[in-house]
This record gives structure tokens, sequence and C-alpha cells, in this order.
């Protein structure tokens, strides 16, 4: 499953996504859901305690100036990434 999160931490709830998600799962966070992979944030610590892999938007971290400020353990991808998440998995669930 590819779980996209577009909505802030603040305003979504990631512990009942992160309760879903398994191994063999994506999460990418995209639109305000990038900001979720603050270094050292709560929010980026929970997803990182999580099996599902961590993918996060490029495009919309340099749209609300944070380039720099996304952890390294996350993976900034591309919108071609993007297409290529989708079509890795059936299913998707926006967030």
């Amino acid at each position: 499953m590819l779980y996209t999160v577009s909505h802030s931490p603040y305003h979504c709830d990631l512990s009942a996504l992160l309760r879903l998600a398994t191994s063999e799962d994506d999460i990418l966070l995209l639109q305000d859901g990038v900001i979720a992979a603050l270094k050292d944030s709560e929010s980026l610590k929970l997803l990182l305690n999580n099996p599902a892999s961590l993918f996060v938007l490029e495009d919309d971290v340099i749209a609300r100036g944070l380039a720099g400020q996304i952890s390294d353990n996350a993976t900034l991808i591309s919108y071609t990434h993007f297409v290529d998440l989708t079509l890795r998995h059936q299913q998707q669930l926006a967030w």
C-alpha cells in the first residue's frame, strides 16, 4: 500500500496511519505533509519507528522553504519517483 500524507502532522492522526503500515508499504509525505520529516520532530520519530519506507516529495520541501531542514533518514524524491511508487502499489490511501 502507498500511503500519501498531504496534511501537516499537526492536523492529521499519524499514529492511526502507522498502526496500519507494514514493511511492504511506502509512506510519501507531500504538500504540507513534508513538515512531518523535519529533523528532530516528534512526527519524524514516529515515522522512523515504523517498518514502512519513508519518502518526501522534494518539490514540496523546496516550495515551503524547508530545504536543509528535512531529516537525512527520509528519502527525497521527484515527481517521476512518485509515479514509480504509484505503479508499484495497486492500492493507495490518501491521509
